[in-house]
């Protein structure tokens, strides 16, 4: 489960809209909102590239899409170790010696 968000979406959403409309460095916008400078740097960034205005970062869809393979793939990972270890069970199984019951 990831973190909560110290800032609001809204909060972010105008913080970001704010810093593109008015062409003010973000460390001013940043400390007019009482947000640090460094956080809304990022905003900004993910923000022009979920825009498609730049190719030197992931858009949000995809960082999901990301996530999400990786999750997959821990699963499958998990998965696989335990057919791993059902197939030397039942190997083992099948290589013992059977003996016929006593009656």
């Amino acid at each position: 489960m990831p973190a909560p968000r110290k800032y609001p979406d809204e909060l972010r959403e105008r913080a970001v809209r704010e810093v593109r409309s008015s062409g003010r460095p973000v460390a001013y916008v940043a400390r007019d909102l009482g947000i640090h400078k460094e956080a809304l740097r990022n905003w900004v960034r993910q923000a022009e590239a979920d825009q498609g205005e730049r190719s030197d970062l992931l858009t949000s869809a995809e960082k999901a899409e990301i996530a999400q393979l990786r999750k997959e793939n821990a699963e499958l990972k998990r998965s696989v170790e335990i057919l791993k270890a059902a197939s030397v069970f039942f190997a083992k199984e099948l290589d013992r010696p059977r003996t016929k019951p006593t009656r």
